[in-house]
């Protein structure tokens, strides 16, 4: 399955629009948000105030939880003139959010530089390639497997590929032959495509004020194709190690 083709039919049935968000829109703004907002404006443009009306629910719905989930936060056991000063300042100007980022570590010169240090081994070397009594594994997976896991996925985060996990599911009967293909050809290689193993690395803070990159937590997101491939290649072993015992 070639890339571009999956990059085509999203692009073609699926474009991405492109939505900016400032540092003056409140916290509760954000990329869906906006959209929803701008979807609204045309209606009300064009007249259709019923659909408008709708969307403004919808709206509403995302705004309340979104402020809810934040003002949990908030330490009501302090003094009430604490909680009437920060929770204004925090949701309009982000006055407080602002401080605290500038005195973070800046991704590219500091983050990037960690990770790559931290996971770099100057000695190591690749090892030699193992040889198995199968020398093919073409039917180690079948189409009808793989649509069922294309079609089961759930929602997930999409790795540096950028095929998320959602297109694979509404495409499962047209990807589910060349997946299955992909799947059993690495398998036969002892080896993964290269692209797959790049993943995307998002610090998680592990204290509440982090200062340095070490107070973070990588956590890396792969492919949801070979997050995929994993999956099936450790139920495939684990079935076949139970049959062996079993027999044994």
């Amino acid at each position: 399955m070639c890339p571009s083709l999956v990059y085509n039919f999203l692009n073609q049935f699926y474009p991405e629009r492109e939505i900016t968000v400032i540092s003056s829109d409140p916290r509760y703004v954000t990329p869906p948000v906006k959209a929803v907002l701008r979807r609204k404006k045309r209606f009300m443009r064009a007249g259709r105030t019923d659909e408008a009306d709708a969307l403004s629910g919808r709206i509403r719905a995302v705004i309340t939880g979104s402020s809810s989930k934040w003002l949990r936060k908030v330490d009501t056991s302090k003094s009430p003139k604490y909680c009437v000063d920060e929770t204004p300042r925090s949701l309009t100007w982000h006055r407080k959010k602002l401080q605290q980022t500038s005195r973070r570590p800046t991704a590219q010169l500091v983050m990037n530089d960690y990770y790559a240090a931290i996971s770099t081994d100057s000695e190591y070397h690749a090892p030699d390639s193992k040889h198995t009594a199968r020398e093919r594994a073409d039917n180690f997976i079948t189409e009808m497997e793989v649509f069922r896991i294309l079609d089961t996925l759930r929602p997930t985060a999409t790795g540096l590929d950028a095929i998320p996990a959602w297109f694979l599911r509404l495409w499962a009967p047209v990807f589910a032959g060349p997946i299955a293909q992909l799947f059993n050809q690495s398998i036969s290689n002892g080896g993964v495509p290269r692209q797959w193993k790049t993943a995307v690395i998002t610090p998680v803070p592990k204290v509440s004020k982090p200062a340095h990159p070490s107070d973070y937590r990588p956590i890396s997101i792969t492919p949801v194709l070979l997050r995929s491939l994993e999956k099936v290649h450790c139920q495939k072993v684990h079935v076949s190690s139970l049959i062996a015992t079993t027999v044994i």
